[in-house]
């Protein structure tokens, strides 16, 4: 019979492809933080939350599309600080880089978020 662990890892790996405008997308290796079911669900909350707020601020009188992208840029970028722990970028993992690959990657946080609910879905299915 094989071995099997309740427990989960920490962490895992999953290649999510980065749309580029006027390129092909590029393949990157992204370590994700694992949480669990409840845990996934908290994170889901929040996200909705800080999405709608970030609608109902874009929607006010005199709002800018300058400052409503700078608020999704600034969401987004914390979404991903909140579940990537690594990647192969040459760029080193930081508050900025995210904000970068955020801010000139207009597919990339679409791409990583759905990498990672694609991970939990798999396993939902077994595989």
């Amino acid at each position: 019979m094989a071995s099997f662990k309740i427990a989960q890892n920490a962490t895992f790996k999953a290649e999510v492809e980065i749309p580029r405008v006027g390129f092909d997308p590029i393949k990157v290796d992204i370590e994700f933080k694992y949480r669990d079911r409840k845990e996934l669900a908290k994170y889901y909350d929040k996200w909705n939350a800080e999405r709608d707020a970030a609608a109902k601020e874009a929607m006010k009188d005199g709002a800018t599309w300058e400052q409503a992208t700078d608020r999704q840029i600034a969401l987004e970028a914390a979404q991903l600080k909140e579940i990537i722990v690594g990647w192969s970028f040459p760029e080193e993992l930081s508050d900025e880089s995210l904000t970068e690959l955020v801010g000139t990657c207009a597919g990339a946080p679409a791409a990583v978020l759905d990498a990672y609910q694609a991970a939990y879905a798999v396993a939902r299915r077994g595989n």
